[in-house]
């Protein structure tokens, strides 16, 4: 099969879009599969094909939009600058994928929303289209805009787009898959996507590739006589690092501990002066992004993930792969991955004072630390296998085929 992975998201970076894509595109070469990648660029404002010299600049594209949507033909798409933006990248995206031509491939896997619905209204009909959600970006919009707005928000024209976008992007493929029954819940109940459009399996791990990065090793060593909580994250609002911070901060009177916040993102500084102001800026350690997270999951011996909202983080897989207690939010997908009290903990987003209580059960207790790390390593080796997650994920490939033959196309 000839396969495009698409997403509005920029490629490559640092979110979990990217590595899910690039373990697809590998898998399916290995199976003798044809596969291509179209992505944002991450760099200059471009749309690109990577890996095959293929892009089209915006700046070459804008003109034509412009013409076509300026306020007096388009007046709603000018109420709202944030909304105006996005419409204008989507049909950049749909210009973008017209030029570079979709008439050869026989599968177009999308992994958002928004460019599920662009390359559904420039696809030939014929092609079918599977569509991953990842998460809500409705929701993830209103946290990042408007977290304090509460029921007001919802009345808003940013509100009523991004609810519309949610509902017509899900149902612009022929399949929509998801990896949590929270994010089916959330695309069934809040944006009305019948049940029987959405198949919902989990996410798998390259497990050779992250025990050889574990070989490679890393040249970061934890303190003497220190513990390391790990939390590898963007450093942004819904990963809810402030919260971890915060949970540290309770625990400035043990001197076993140090915490490597890997990753980063525009709240870096904000997060650095937070740690600072509680006095643990020296157990605090941000450590950028890095290549080698595999390595420093492996040194260290608590994982954290506070998040605000989350579906399925790889970073959780890793931890529970690598063989470390979990100490989770309720977010989203995360108690479907961790179960409490077993393989790790899991507290209320925002609950700071359990949030600290539960790592310093791990810290003093170094018999529960192992057991709870044994039964995540278990766990992780019977629910992550990447087999399993290309063997079904084939299976959708093969019946949407097989779906639009039987719709008469030949």
């Amino acid at each position: 099969m000839n396969i495009l992975l698409a997403t509005y998201w920029p490629l490559p970076h640092l979110g979990g879009v990217w590595p899910y894509m690039k373990q697809i595109k590998e898998n399916l070469e290995r199976k003798g599969h044809s596969v291509d990648i179209m992505g944002n660029g991450p760099d200059i404002p471009k749309y690109h094909i990577l890996y095959e010299n293929r892009e089209i600049l915006k700046e070459t594209l804008l003109p034509l939009l412009h013409a076509k949507l300026n306020p007096y033909t388009a007046p709603l798409l000018h109420v709202n600058d944030w909304i105006r933006t996005v419409e204008t990248d989507r049909y950049c995206m749909e210009l973008a994928a017209a030029y570079f031509g979709l008439g050869k491939y026989d599968v177009i896997h999308t992994q958002d929303v928004i460019s599920t619905r662009a390359l559904k209204r420039v696809k030939p009909a014929s092609t079918p289209l599977v569509a991953n959600i990842h998460g809500s970006l409705a929701r993830e919009v209103q946290l990042a805009v408007a977290k304090d707005a509460g029921e007001a928000y919802r009345e808003s024209d940013m509100w009523k787009y991004y609810e519309s976008l949610e509902h017509w992007g899900a149902l612009s493929s022929d399949v929509t898959l998801t990896s949590t029954q929270w994010m089916k819940r959330i695309l069934v109940h809040d944006f009305a996507i019948p049940e029987g459009h959405i198949q919902t399996f989990q996410y798998g791990l390259d497990a050779e590739k992250f025990w050889n990065i574990c070989r490679e090793g890393t040249p970061i060593r934890p303190g003497a006589g220190k513990k390391v909580i790990i939390c590898p994250s963007r450093l942004v609002y819904i990963k809810g690092i402030a919260y971890l911070i915060e949970a540290l901060g309770k625990l400035r009177h043990r001197t076993d501990w140090e915490c490597w916040i890997v990753g980063d993102g525009h709240l870096r500084h904000e997060l650095e002066q937070q740690a600072m102001a509680l006095g643990i800026s020296n157990d605090v350690k941000f450590l950028g992004h890095r290549t080698d997270v595999p390595a420093l999951l492996q040194l260290s011996d608590i994982f954290a993930h506070p998040s605000v909202q989350d579906n399925q983080p790889f970073s959780v897989m890793e931890a529970q792969l690598c063989g470390k207690p979990s100490v989770v939010s309720d977010a989203g997908g995360l108690p479907e991955m961790v179960e409490h009290g077993v393989t790790g903990f899991v507290s209320r987003v925002g609950d700071t004072g359990t949030l600290a209580f539960h790592l310093e059960k791990l810290l003093e207790n170094d018999r529960l630390r192992r057991k709870m790390g044994a039964a995540a390593a278990s766990w992780g080796a019977r629910h992550w296998s990447m087999d399993l997650m290309m063997e079904r994920l084939l299976n959708v490939y093969e019946q949407a085929i097989l779906n639009k033959k039987r719709e008469g196309y030949a």
